[in-house]
């Protein structure tokens, strides 16, 4: 079916278009936030895995993934009648009715693609001072494919099984957050620690990198969360007004866990948290009031900040915490949805548990979860098996020791006096 271009809302486009930049900003925030909290040697390695993730995921939703993810096809995984962009002019299958769209077919594509750039990126966090690039760029390009297309369309397109269950992700809870953190155990897993973990300090070179990273991530997820409207209209405002309330209550109660837990409350542990809370608001922003934002963004800085324990205790090398703060936000989020989601709010969603919905919308919202956790954590472990057999995972021991900036880039962050700047002591250990 034709789209009509000539009934498009220009400033729901406008709106869009310029979420879609506030979204890819969020990419290079997510290098600064990263770079901060690895070892001096090795920040410009994560720093560049972020950056060619913008490059290779971009292409392959042009090529690809745009099609797989909102193509017609079955329940499952979309066609390719949309593959290249082309046939852009048509309706998207299945955004008729109250889910039509008042912007142009590409503009939607565009606002999409970067949030299949920022989920991938993401797992870096989990694989960070160890994987060997040449193996990570056709990993990105395979999973963009195999994992986050399928997972896009299930959730996303009213053509998917989530969807037609009744799941709600407003912006992304389990498409982004909990599928980047499934995904990143997965090759923390196949990868194996870090040398040296855990009996050797590996603290935060830069806290005012993490800061400033988590400065662009916050700034960013308004275009992610507000603009997922796809409208600048009361819904909007609602979703950008949540994602600052979740945001700052996330900040303050992994703050005040720090503090009860060992004395001092750090910037790190804010930054985490400002992060946590966007992470569990994003799949509730358009659903939940902003109270509602508040209780989500409670539960999550402190949920997320007792949960990065976990891979001390289960003995898997996560980096940089990308379980504790994404998977685990992401499923405080989206099951968050089914206790605090109002129609008041979005006539479009539904009511939760606490609002007289009773347990369904729960029960829809763990299935969702149960089924993207599992699936992102199967493919991507076989995948990265697979492609570790045939082209190596992990860079070589002497490498990984000396650091990846010299051995795999030929390049330092830091220099002084022409020779490069050795790792100082780190305040905080991650």
């Amino acid at each position: 079916m034709p789209f009509d271009l000539s009934k498009i809302d220009t400033g729901a486009t406008a709106w869009v278009l310029a979420s879609s930049a506030l979204v890819l900003l969020m990419t290079p925030g997510l290098a600064f936030f990263y770079g901060g909290m690895v070892r001096a040697k090795h920040v410009l390695s994560v720093m560049m895995q972020n950056f060619a993730v913008v490059a290779l995921a971009s292409l392959t939703w042009v090529l690809v993934t745009f099609s797989l993810a909102f193509g017609r096809g079955n329940a499952l995984i979309g066609d390719l009648h949309f593959a290249g962009l082309n046939n852009m002019d048509e309706v998207l299958p299945g955004f008729t009715g109250a889910h039509a769209l008042v912007i142009p077919p590409l503009v939607f594509a565009i606002f999409q693609m970067m949030f299949a750039v920022i989920t991938p990126a993401l797992m870096t966090g989990s694989t960070a001072d160890r994987w060997r690039f040449g193996a990570f760029v056709p990993f990105i390009i395979g999973w963009s494919i195999l994992v986050y297309a399928p997972v896009a369309h299930w959730v996303f397109s009213p053509e998917g099984w989530a969807e037609h269950a009744g799941a709600l992700d407003f912006a992304g809870g389990t498409v982004v957050h909990a599928n980047a953190g499934a995904a990143g155990l997965a090759m923390a897993l196949v990868l194996g620690r870090r040398r040296g973990w855990p009996t050797e300090q590996m603290r935060p070179h830069n806290l005012p990198f993490v800061l400033l990273g988590a400065a662009l991530l916050w700034f960013g997820w308004f275009g992610f969360n507000a603009g997922s409207a796809l409208k600048a209209d009361n819904l909007a405002a609602y979703a950008f007004v949540n994602t600052n309330t979740a945001a700052s209550v996330g900040l303050l109660s992994w703050v005040a866990v720090e503090r009860l837990r060992f004395g001092k409350a750090t910037t790190l542990g804010a930054a985490s948290g400002a992060v946590s809370g966007l992470v569990a608001v994003t799949p509730c922003a358009g659903f939940v009031s902003p109270l509602g934002a508040a209780v989500v963004g409670m539960l999550s800085g402190a949920g997320c900040a007792l949960a990065v324990t976990l891979k001390t205790w289960l003995g898997f090398d996560d980096s940089l915490d990308v379980v504790g703060v994404h998977l685990v936000g992401g499923v405080i989020g989206s099951l968050g949805v089914g206790l605090f989601a109002t129609k008041a709010i979005n006539p479009l969603g539904a009511d939760g548990l606490f609002y007289g919905g009773g347990y369904g919308q729960l029960a829809v919202q763990g299935v969702t979860v149960v089924a993207v956790v599992g699936y992102s954590f199967t493919v991507t472990y076989v995948l990265g098996t697979v492609l570790g057999r045939l082209v190596g995972n992990r860079v070589p021991p002497r490498d990984e020791l000396s650091g990846m900036d010299l051995s795999v880039h030929g390049e330092s962050a830091y220099e002084m006096d022409g020779q490069p700047a050795m790792a100082g002591h780190r305040l905080v250990d991650r």
